[in-house]
């Protein structure tokens, strides 16, 4: 049992999985106070890695804050038919 977390703790650490890659997003945000979608093209150019080939590490909640940047930013239309118009 103790070989099957050594052998997950490992395959983490090599291999860039959604749940670490959620951790160093949040990690840019809270230390570059950058919004979500610019710490994901920052780690992008730090880690040479093109921003298209991390659409899939990026998890739902991740995905949820990518959504609300995009809509305070007004790159998205606001979809919350709760609120009235003011």
């Amino acid at each position: 049992m103790e070989k099957n977390k050594e052998l997950e703790q490992v395959i983490e650490k090599k291999f860039l999985t959604p749940s670490r890659f959620a951790l160093e997003i949040e990690k840019i945000v809270a230390e570059e106070k950058f919004n979500y979608i610019d710490a994901i093209c920052h780690y992008c150019e730090i880690n040479e890695v093109e921003v298209e080939s991390v659409a899939k590490l990026v998890s739902k909640p991740l995905k949820e804050k990518l959504k609300w940047d995009a809509t305070q930013l007004n790159f998205m239309k606001k979809t919350s038919r709760a609120k009235l118009p003011i």
